[in-house]
């Protein structure tokens, strides 16, 4: 939802994705919801299919049903530990004896990260004091109220016989069971603390003025579990095969719980996600964040965001500083703005010269609209494009796989054929049997027995799952995390061999050193490796540095930039590059629901490479299938023809006036001088040819805005890749 320039609201994001939802009016407000203060309102949201539930009864419904299936169910007995072998389930230790099983769930609530500790598998979740108050019964209380939401006032009414429930998700929580969660803890409350609860009654009473003089029933305040993230941790633990965990749902349990028990039944009877549930799965979690006291410091803020405005790029300011870049605080010295994730602080954006002589701190102002940093990311984008900038990658993902072995294992877990030179590096996809994306990396082959996989900050742990559940038990090979051994160092930019080459004695040359190649260099006194490759579409080198050895090649850079002038750059810059040349972003693009050829990366696919002793390429079937079939949708690019509104995602796409997709990542590109986005469109029956699907004509509802874009298949900046391999 948007406040447009005439202070309206505007809500269109929903529009594609078959969701009921109405913009109303103040009066529209006042009149589902009498007696509301709206002074100050100047909409609303309207869900004519929201209701509520009774949690207890909707319980006791599916227990009964889940009985007539012949389910036992045993209540009253303690879970003592979790027997495994061969890290794989074996059976779970009872107070009352021991039973085997095939599959574990993990639904604990707030003792589920006990019960993952038992198991060896982190569930990183804390719970915090939750409060709400129930009035007396209010004379000539309309009755079947809709919940209200009041987000700004952080608060939710809820009428129930003549009654209203308040509650409320204040913006500082307080941390509960630091110490552990004693076992006679059941349907228990807390303590009251009404003064922690008084900034949000003295609002409700500003808002519904009858509550001013109602009699409070009931004073609650009971434990409940928020996450680090404010999303819950579902699906199969990747320290623990079959132990499936379905927990930290933050305060949206009963409208998750359907939907989360049939997405783990139908993973577990399919043996993976059969949908995209890459925002809830429990595999980006590191294993860092099940520390309790960053647990704690963290579930103080996230209790409150539930409510809070979701700005674009907002940052948690909680639990941070805890993975830093070996070259962090030299950045910091040259005013970077770091965002967090996965615990890692990455440079987003850098203070100019002027302001870092002026005292200004590096820090955001959210909008909805260009937020402060918008030119200096600008400044940053246009270096990269036109001279040469410098970009710390450290927090890259980073994976080995090492063995005899290694080549037949990529061989079939890749879509792309790994089988070759030591040196050579590949673009490449992990593909499901659907043929749809399950990771997104670049694999480098080290020497003969040795490669490494490079992937996104958030994938590692999902990444590593995949591989290591794809190893066959008589395979002679290993993977293993090795992210923190080295720093990356990105030198990108038209410039970049014209900076570097006085600095490296290795021959930088497009002959010798050709694109999609690594090797070995001097740096300063040190060695490391430069891989030529490249997510922003430039001319470039990573520099991958030993941990120990990174700050003296840092030196040798900045030395080097007193000569050769080079711009410091941030994500923000990277990220409006890369979606100017049209890459794809893994979690956003391309997903376990997105077929490669639909995600337009047919390219990458050697379906017909040969097969190894361990089997075919996984998916291979599916791609032959999918070719003869035809697609059913596809990913285009789009660039907004007015300069002004930005993208970020989810904007509905349209095509010649019907809404056909949306938008599943958006920046600004500044050289293109317009918001870029990709986005998947649903292909008409039968329809085949690119051509005809161009020549349709193409708008972007934004904030309810219908702007007109370009749509195209090819990268709208240099659709050749001309400029990576100069």
């Amino acid at each position: 939802a948007y406040i447009n320039d005439n202070e309206e609201v505007v809500v269109k994001p929903l529009d594609g994705m078959g969701v009921e939802i109405d913009e109303i009016s103040s009066r529209e407000i006042l009149e589902k919801y009498p007696n509301l203060n709206i002074d100050d309102v100047v909409g609303g949201l309207w869900l004519p299919k929201d209701g509520q539930a009774d949690p207890v009864n909707i319980t006791l419904a599916l227990a009964k049903g889940a009985r007539n299936y012949g389910v036992q169910i045993i209540e009253g007995v303690k879970a003592t530990d979790i027997d495994k072998n061969n890290n794989k389930v074996k059976g779970v230790m009872t107070s009352e004896g021991y039973i085997e099983c095939e599959y574990i769930v993990n639904a604990g609530g707030m003792w589920a990260h006990e019960i993952g500790k038992k198991a060896g598998v982190a569930v990183p979740l804390h719970a915090c004091e939750h409060f709400y108050i129930v009035t007396e019964k209010i004379k000539d209380l309309k009755l079947n109220l809709p919940v209200l939401r009041v987000p700004d006032e952080s608060a939710y009414y809820k009428e129930d016989a003549g009654k209203i429930l308040l509650g409320c998700f204040e913006l500082k929580s307080k941390p509960w069971g630091m110490d552990g969660i004693s076992e006679d803890f059941e349907f228990d409350t807390l303590a009251d603390d009404f003064d922690h609860f008084q900034p949000i009654l003295e609002k409700a009473i500003k808002r519904l003025g009858y509550l001013e003089t109602a009699g409070i029933h009931t004073f609650f305040n009971g434990p409940e579990s928020f996450t680090a993230d404010d999303r819950y941790l579902l699906g199969e633990a990747p320290e623990l095969k079959n132990f499936f965990v379905a927990a930290g749902f933050n305060s949206v349990g009963i409208q998750s719980a359907g939907g989360a028990g049939m997405v783990l039944a139908d993973w577990m009877d399919k043996g993976n996600s059969q949908m995209d549930l890459w925002d809830v799965d429990i595999r980006r979690v590191q294993p860092f964040q099940n520390n309790r006291k960053y647990l704690r410091d963290r579930v103080t803020e996230t209790l409150g965001l539930l409510y809070a405005d979701h700005f674009p790029y907002r940052q948690v300011e909680t639990s941070r500083n805890v993975r830093l870049s070996p070259i962090h605080n030299q950045l910091k010295k040259l005013g970077a703005c770091f965002g967090e994730t996965s615990g890692w602080e990455r440079a987003n954006w850098f203070l100019t010269e002027t302001e870092i002589k002026k005292g200004i701190l590096p820090k955001y102002n959210y909008s909805w609209k260009r937020q402060n940093w918008f030119e200096n990311s600008a400044e940053e984008h246009r270096a990269i494009r036109e001279k040469v900038g410098l970009i710390d990658m450290s927090s890259f993902g980073k994976i080995k796989i090492v063995g005899k072995d290694a080549e037949d294992v990529l061989q079939m877990i890749a879509a792309n054929d790994v089988a070759i030179e030591p040196g050579k590096i590949v673009y490449t996809q992990f593909l499901n049997e659907t043929g749809c994306i399950e990771s997104d990396v670049t694999i480098t082959r080290l020497s003969l027995d040795e490669f490494l996989v490079v992937t996104p900050t958030d994938t590692v742990q999902r990444d590593l799952h995949w591989i290591r559940g794809h190893i066959p038990d008589n395979a002679n090979a290993y993977a293993i995390d090795v992210t923190a051994s080295e720093a990356v160092i990105l030198i990108m930019g038209p410039d970049a061999r014209n900076f570097l080459q006085p600095i490296i004695p290795q021959d930088l040359t497009n002959k010798n050193f050709p694109f999609s190649t690594m090797q070995e260099i001097d740096i300063g006194h040190t060695k490391a490796r430069a891989h030529r490759v490249s997510y922003v579409g430039e001319l470039g080198w990573e520099l991958y540095i030993s941990t120990d050895m990174s700050n003296h090649v840092f030196d040798e850079l900045i030395k080097r930039s007193n000569d050769y002038s080079i711009k410091y750059c941030g994500l923000h810059a990277m990220d409006s590059c890369r979606i100017e040349k049209a890459y794809r972003h893994f979690g956003h693009d391309i997903s376990n629901e997105d077929n490669v050829l639909e995600a337009g990366l047919g390219f990458v696919v050697k379906e017909n490479k040969p097969s190894t002793k361990f089997g075919s390429m996984i998916g291979k079937n599916a791609i032959i299938k999918k070719k003869n079939e035809g697609l059913n949708k596809r990913l285009l690019q789009f660039r907004l023809r007015d300069p002004e509104p930005l993208l970020y995602h989810n904007e509905p796409i349209l095509r010649d006036g019907e809404i056909v997709g949306y938008i599943t990542s958006g920046n600004y590109g500044h050289h293109l001088k317009g918001a870029i986005g990709l986005g998947y469109i649903t292909c008409r029956e039968k329809e085949e040819s690119s051509i005809s699907i161009l020549k349709s004509d193409y708008q972007i509802d934004v904030a309810g805005n219908i702007i007109d874009a370009d749509a195209s298949f090819k990268a709208l900046y240099d659709p050749k890749s001309a400029k990576v391999k100069i």
